[in-house]
């Protein structure tokens, strides 16, 4: 079978299955989040004009709350590889960033170079204007391509742009990733928009438990950043990482 129309029926059967209930899920509460928050935070710091000063800053202060992740781009990669060596915290890079507006193989060759540098883990915008093409067949050939060249070396998140996407178009692409087994699917780059709590319980109901989801951009307290995860992120992307659990 063509692999547009195997996207195709596996995104429609999925889709079908979300339209029969009228209403989303409850939000399931967890009342222990307030004690673990800190582990669901990859602290980020991706604007183009950070200094390192404020890498070397956010690598403390990460270490220090015990972040899961410390995410910038391909340039500090290896600073920050260093500063959180010996630590529980993980190097993780952007791959793509912020447009995902290059071919695979280029996404390829950046993931590879940045696993160089010491990243555990890698952030790839997906090809949005392949999304916008309904070419599907190039958005699974760009996610494959980084999740092959992660293979025993990190893990890929992959990010969405949710903001830019129609609901049927998050559920294929969630549908895709998935079929391209990535460890998880992002919101956003907080370039074109901000994460919403609709949009990550939408992305739960397509993923199920299969695949973690990352809630990213605009996330900037504790109230936020607990909703996000009662509607079923499992990891949090914040600047403010340090306001959010002092708020606890």
């Amino acid at each position: 079978m063509d692999i547009n129309e195997l996207i195709k029926n596996i995104t429609e059967e999925v889709y079908s299955k979300i339209k029969e209930q009228e209403v989303l899920p409850a939000a399931v509460k967890n009342e222990f989040v307030p004690f673990y928050l800190n582990q669901y935070i990859d602290y980020t710091i991706v604007q183009p004009d950070v200094s390192l000063e404020e890498v070397r800053e956010a690598c403390y202060e990460a270490k220090k709350h015990k972040f899961n992740s410390v995410c910038v781009n391909p340039n500090y990669v290896e600073f920050v590889a260093e500063q959180l060596s010996g630590s529980v915290v993980i190097p993780c890079s952007t791959v793509g960033f912020p447009l995902g507006a290059i071919t695979p193989e280029m996404k390829a060759d950046e993931a590879q170079a940045v696993f160089l540098l010491g990243a555990k883990e890698i952030e790839m915008v997906v090809n949005i204007a392949a999304i916008k093409s309904n070419n599907w067949h190039l958005v699974l050939r760009d996610i494959e391509s980084v999740v092959r060249i992660a293979r025993g070396r990190g893990l890929v998140k992959v990010i969405l742009e949710s903001s830019l996407l129609t609901d049927e178009e998050i559920v294929r692409v969630c549908s895709i990733a998935k079929e391209a087994k990535a460890a998880f699917v992002q919101t956003s780059t907080g370039f074109c928009g901000d994460a919403t709590v609709a949009d990550v319980a939408l992305m739960r109901k397509v993923l199920g438990g299969d695949i973690g989801i990352k809630a990213s951009s605009g996330i900037v307290d504790y109230k936020t950043a607990v909703s996000m995860i009662d509607a079923g992120a499992t990891r949090i992307g914040s600047s403010s990482g340090v306001a959010i659990v002092s708020a606890c």
